[in-house]
């Protein structure tokens, strides 16, 4: 066992852990950003009671698990399409965005407007799309494609203007389109005190990674959302420092400007999926590296590189091997790949106890052999000798009614043959034809046959001659 646990500690095994806790971290934070960890908590407690099952061996809720895994994977599938298909966006997202690089001029005057709508209690919603494209999410709104300007941007969210209640999107340092609607949140991560408003700006953080700017007139206050979160009372340098952010990453970058307390956060969330990772792996290394033994029976092979002996006499045509080995080795191992090879060359003439060992069999690294059954063979090999061997006609049935065989000539009548030595009369060794059926013959016939010889017995010129018979008949 120690040399088990050596082998997990290598760099393949660190990175597979580290994989596992960055895939954790994403489906946590996309789950709880989009207000469904509820579901999740749930699935993580039916998680546990299965493995506390696994751990106590209880037979009937392993039952249930094993036969409703598949409902349940095809439920979660539809339960958290739109996660999954978040978190697979965010993954083959590779698009570098075509932001330019405004000035700081630019981002002073969004700061500037915002506070001074806050002032006003004027109503806003400004939009900076990241990585991710949020065209689908939107609806309604003006094109506008306009330079930035502070009169322009007042204008847009003048009560009087017809699209004042809607968002505008600035893109590529350019006013895009305005009085456009957002997606309402669909988590429950706001108060409901908040209205129509913030719940816009936070569905559309939800579903995508833009940074959104938001002015409460019924408050006067400016909040800022990305990633589903949302950020109250940002103060100026804040704001000033996300859009910078946004802009030269051409993505948010939320620990530049995290408090103490959300860098806090965001790292300890960050620790928790890597020990959970750490857990959920070495919870699956270790059963599958438990030493369990198995019985399984394997067939015999007899080789023999020599042409001096042979094997005769009665032979075992497959053993049963007891091996103890890694729960995942044994389980994964294929019994029909595996056979016990006897050398016979090794051996001389007479009886053999030959013990099955280790040598015998080629098993798997980590896989021991502790026992066979039968744990010896008895084997006797006899000494392969050129002799005669008789040919003898397979007659199979009668003639034909009326008829009799008056004689029975073999050509040859019979052949140099190689077999074993039987040390009493080694010329009494008999072949056979190939059947000759007698409800055909009614005359005189000459047949062609082959011959018909024991596995032990081979001709010395390595080919069998073929035996003409000759069968006369008389009528009775």
């Amino acid at each position: 066992m120690p040399e088990i646990y050596s082998e997990l500690l290598n760099w393949r095994n660190v990175v597979d852990v580290l994989l596992i806790a960055v895939g954790i971290f994403v489906v946590y934070r996309t789950i709880r950003r989009r207000g469904t960890w509820k579901i999740m908590a749930g699935i993580i407690v039916a998680m546990a009671v299965f493995l506390a099952a696994n751990f106590l061996d209880l037979n009937g809720i392993k039952w249930i698990y094993s036969n409703l895994s598949n409902v349940i994977l095809i439920a979660l599938i539809v339960i958290f399409q739109p996660e999954l298909r978040k978190i697979l966006e965010q993954t083959v997202s590779l698009r570098r965005g075509k932001f330019s690089d405004p000035a700081n001029e630019l981002s002073r005057m969004i700061v500037d407007a915002l506070f001074n709508m806050a002032d006003l209690r004027r109503g806003a919603i400004i939009v900076f799309p990241g990585r991710e494209p949020v065209e689908e999410f939107l609806s309604g709104g003006y094109a506008l494609n306009a330079r930035p300007s502070y009169p322009l941007l007042m204008s847009i969210f003048d009560p009087h203007s017809p699209g004042h209640d809607g968002a505008l999107v600035i893109s590529n340092g350019v006013f895009k389109r305005f009085g456009v609607r957002l997606p309402v949140s669909e988590s429950f991560e706001l108060d409901e005190a908040y209205g129509t408003r913030h719940h816009a700006a936070m569905g559309l953080s939800e579903k995508t990674d833009a940074l959104v700017f938001l002015v409460s007139e019924e408050r006067g206050t400016v909040a800022m959302f990305h990633q589903g979160k949302m950020y109250k009372n940002p103060g100026p340098d804040q704001l000033f420092a996300a859009m910078e952010a946004l802009w030269k990453k051409n993505r948010f970058n939320p620990v530049q400007f995290y408090t103490g307390e959300n860098r806090r956060r965001f790292f300890f969330q960050a620790a928790v999926s890597l020990g959970l990772a750490a857990v959920f792996w070495s919870t699956i290394i270790v059963s599958q590296i438990q030493v369990v033994e198995k019985v399984v029976s394997v067939p015999v092979e007899y080789v023999s590189s020599s042409a001096r002996h042979v094997l005769v006499g009665e032979r075992e045509k497959e053993l049963q091997l007891y091996l103890a080995g890694a729960k995942s080795l044994l389980d994964g191992l294929d019994s029909s790949s595996l056979s016990i090879n006897i050398d016979l060359s090794k051996y001389g003439s007479g009886t053999q106890s030959i013990f099955i060992t280790s040598d015998n069999v080629r098993l798997p690294k980590g896989v021991k052999l502790l026992e066979t059954y039968p744990s010896s063979l008895e084997l006797t090999l006899a000494a392969i000798v050129e002799q005669w061997a008789t040919i003898t006609p397979q007659l199979v049935g009668s003639l034909p009614e009326g008829y009799e065989i008056s004689a029975i000539e073999i050509s040859p009548h019979r052949v140099r043959v190689l077999s074993p030595s039987s040390g009493e009369n080694e010329n009494f060794i008999s072949v056979t034809t190939t059947p000759i059926y007698l409800e055909s013959v009614n005359r005189n016939r000459k047949i062609l046959c082959k011959i018909i010889a024991p596995q032990t017995i081979k001709p010395v010129d390595d080919q069998w001659p073929d035996v003409e018979v000759s069968i006369s008949v008389a009528v009775q």
